[in-house]
């Protein structure tokens, strides 16, 4: 008797303790796709950080899950991350097509298999070695459900098969694509109309194909540039009476300035300046600039 009252108060004790670790993150959690569109949806004053490729912060790896956990227990955020194929169709969370910068292995991913790519360890950002390894994108979706969104940029991997890995795991309340133009975001919706977009506007011109392609406005955020310029007012006045929030990239930009204060600076002006989304190499430095 007393060992099944103890079996059970350890077994208490172990859900107590995943609850509490669950807790501190700081997630978005939505039930419905209708409920991730509402929340997405442009309202003055909103301001939402994506982690780019998760974070290079703390020494940890990019693209991992790791990384984006680090980034959730410090503020909420969204993230876009890189799918890319192995040798024998795995889709794995690798940004670049070879592997010397982000792993302890070389060569191209396309010529590894998903067996050979686990015996590696990621590297930081420093390229230290970390006791990190690869995560395949199936187990990046699952972790992500009911934490964040994961925005799925364009690697090697066919749309096709992007479109079947989301349907897979019904996973349309928080993981997005990343489009770069028209056609592709009429693939994605014609696959799926709840398919939520990350779509690349940068121009007025493609501004104006985007306005003649009659595709839905109520489904996207935009991507309008790496930085604050003249021309991005346009695109704030325009798409801010659409209700679609506009983000700025600082990951090429303002997070290569060389001290925190000057990047602090930059990011309240990003937002300040008609931004909404704010995408950077250092979400939790930018959590911090915000408060």
């Amino acid at each position: 008797m007393k060992k099944s009252i103890l079996t059970l108060c350890l077994f208490c004790a172990l859900v107590s303790f995943q609850e509490a670790a669950a807790q501190r993150l700081h997630t978005l959690n939505f039930k419905t796709v209708e409920e991730m569109y509402a929340y997405f949806q442009y309202a003055p004053g909103k301001k939402i950080i994506s982690g780019h490729r998760g974070t290079q912060e703390n020494n940890l790896p990019e693209n991992s899950i790791a990384a984006m956990e680090a980034v959730l227990k410090a503020t909420p955020a969204i993230f876009e991350v890189d799918p890319r194929l192995t040798k024998d169709g795995v889709a794995v969370m690798v940004h670049d097509a070879t592997l010397d910068r982000t792993t302890t292995g070389n060569g191209k991913v396309a010529d590894l298999t998903w067996k050979e790519l686990q015996k590696l360890h990621l590297k930081d950002h420093a390229g230290n070695v970390t006791k990190y390894k690869i995560n395949t994108l199936e187990e990046m979706i699952k972790w992500a459900k009911g934490k964040t969104i994961l925005n799925l940029d364009k690697k090697d991997l066919p749309m096709e098969m992007t479109s079947e890995i989301i349907r897979k795991h019904n996973a349309y309340a928080w993981v997005w694509v990343t489009v770069h133009n028209v056609d592709q975001a009429r693939f994605y919706l014609d696959k799926n109309p709840k398919q939520y977009l990350s779509m690349h506007i940068k121009t007025a011109k493609d501004l104006e194909t985007f306005k003649e392609s009659g595709l839905p406005y109520d489904r996207m955020i935009v991507y309008i540039g790496p930085e604050i310029k003249a021309a991005n007012q346009d695109m704030y006045t325009f798409f801010k009476e659409k209700g679609v929030l506009c983000m700025i990239s600082t990951a090429p930009t303002y997070d290569k300035l060389p001290t925190a204060q000057d990047r602090a600076e930059k990011y309240r002006a990003v937002f300040a300046d008609g931004a909404t989304v704010l995408e950077s190499d250092l979400p939790i430095e930018v959590s911090q600039a915000i408060q």
